[in-house]
């Protein structure tokens, strides 16, 4: 575990940065920067003992940003709707090299990259290695979101030779908690009596619990190097939308409703090859069944009956639609 050091965390009130900067903070000196849009946001963070700075990535501004940083997890990430990949870039691949090139004086960073920058492959069960090509997701709802984030890789790659500073660019799976991602939103469209919407059937992932990425980040920041070190970041079983509804549906007594609507020359799967993780942080801790009855009981503390999600930390921010895709 990472202890006395000075950290910097961007978009820490997201979902897998608030529940890390909860457990840095113990025993670290974090900073957090973000817009903090939401309502909030900044004061949950605070809340946390993480220092805060509001700044824009479009913008980049680091006037009011120290530079004796030992360690910086750049998790912050454009996603959405828009199309507009030239302010997308700006968000995802410059502001990554401008950051990197302020704290070139750090032990090391994380970039948090994503899965979706591998070219989708024929078969749904492929389990993506590292070296894969790497090529259009064709992502629902989120069209700049693959490409600009294969830019930001190779940003980091350059800033990793230009500043001689150890990077490690972690390939995200889906990542869930109680905070939310895929199956959080799976699981509350269920409650919900809403449909959910699946790009393939199979469709598997490689899930990967909170817990097991608060734990494994040190590992992954020791294993930063100059060139950059590429590693997926995913769970240990390969499940999907059907296996974790069905298994829900156990836990809950409400029966799935699943469309399967295909996307033409998207991802069929998403499961990412763990083997180069597993040398790194070792296997997972928390295994499917027991990650996912965890995450049922703490999002719906009452049980799925007139049910309301708790999605929040310590105090709640409001929750917004997700894609059920």
């Amino acid at each position: 575990m990472l202890s006395g050091e000075k950290i910097l965390v961007t978009g820490p009130a997201g979902q897998i940065a608030a529940p890390l900067c909860a457990q840095l903070a113990t025993d670290n000196d974090v900073w957090g920067i973000a817009r903090f849009s939401v309502p909030g946001s900044r004061e949950e963070v605070e809340a946390m003992g993480v220092t805060t700075r509001v700044l824009d990535l479009g913008t980049a501004d680091f006037a009011e940003v120290p530079q004796d940083f030992t360690y910086v997890l750049h998790l912050a990430a454009a996603i959405g709707p828009s199309s507009d990949y030239d302010e997308v870039l700006r968000v995802n691949a410059e502001a990554t090299g401008l950051l990197l090139k302020h704290c070139r004086h750090a032990k090391a960073a994380l970039v948090m990259s994503t899965a979706s920058v591998y070219k989708p492959h024929a078969d749904a069960r492929h389990a993506y290695v590292e070296t894969d090509p790497l090529g259009e997701a064709v992502l629902p709802g989120v069209p700049t979101y693959s490409i600009t984030k294969i830019a930001e890789e190779a940003v980091a790659r350059y800033c990793a030779r230009a500043f001689d500073l150890p990077v490690t660019i972690a390939r995200m799976n889906a990542a869930y908690s109680m905070r939310g991602g895929l199956p959080a939103y799976h699981l509350d469209a269920m409650i919900n009596g809403d449909r959910i919407t699946v790009r393939n059937d199979p469709c598997p992932y490689s899930p990967i619990h909170q817990d097991d990425i608060n734990a494994q980040v040190a590992a992954m920041l020791g294993a930063a190097s100059v060139p950059a070190t590429i590693v997926n970041w995913g769970g240990d079983d390969p499940v999907g939308p059907h296996d974790w509804c069905a298994y829900f549906g156990e836990l809950t007594g409400i029966e799935p409703k699943i469309d399967v609507v295909p996307v033409a020359g998207g991802q069929l799967g998403v499961v990412v090859d763990a083997t180069k993780r597993t040398s790194i942080t070792g296997p997972c801790s928390v295994r499917f069944r027991d990650g996912f009855r965890s995450l049922y009981e703490a999002r719906y503390p009452n049980g799925a009956t007139g049910a309301k999600a708790n999605v929040g930390m310590s105090n709640p921010l409001s929750a917004v639609p997700k894609p059920t895709r």
